[in-house]
């Protein structure tokens, strides 16, 4: 078993292989029972990046404390999102641009209320700690203003801007500790 990453009002919870399977084939009430709280339609809406992180921990079972985690909130175990970095660190797609990136998303129902920035400062935090982490990435589309406020308040600065099969997105890197963070 993965353990938490435990932010103040946050549990960032691992997605194991056999969860992801369990959504995948559509049992929600047996994976809600596998994560210990009930599954918003968002989540089970994300199948692709499901199967992608299963295929990704099938061919490297060393990705699996990377790979993608529910954002719980503590006191009452919503699912308020989910967020994992793409790959280990050092992997050769990042072109030179950072150690790791992130990825994450806050379901609409909980924007707006600091859930995205605690869940980056938590996962960033465990990165250094975990893999030696010194410049982290983000990749967000160029028209979500959201992120890119948040990127900037971390620090994060435009590098450059790749095309992949989800669309245009901005490069973003920063390195640790973060603005405004303290270690």
């Amino acid at each position: 078993m993965i353990a938490d990453i435990i932010s103040p009002r946050l549990i960032m919870r691992h997605l194991d292989a056999d969860f992801l399977q369990t959504c995948l084939y559509g049992d929600s009430s047996a994976a809600a029972a596998q994560l210990g709280c009930p599954l918003p339609a968002d989540w089970l809406a994300e199948r692709p990046l499901m199967a992608m992180r299963l295929q990704d921990m099938a061919e490297d079972p060393a990705y699996a404390p990377w790979s993608v985690r529910a954002m719980l909130r503590r006191e009452d175990l919503a699912m308020v999102g989910h967020i994992n970095f793409h790959t280990m660190p050092g992997h050769p797609y990042l072109n030179g641009y950072g150690d790791v990136e992130l990825g994450y998303a806050v379901y609409p129902a909980f924007r707006r209320q600091g859930y995205a920035r605690e869940a980056l400062l938590a996962m960033a935090g465990w990165a250094v700690e975990q893999g030696g982490v010194a410049r982290l990435v983000l990749s967000i589309e160029p028209g979500n203003l959201p992120s890119h406020a948040l990127a900037a308040q971390l620090g994060f600065a435009k590098v450059g801007q790749v095309r992949d099969e989800d669309g245009c997105e901005d490069v973003l890197t920063a390195d640790w500790p973060l603005s405004g963070v303290l270690v």
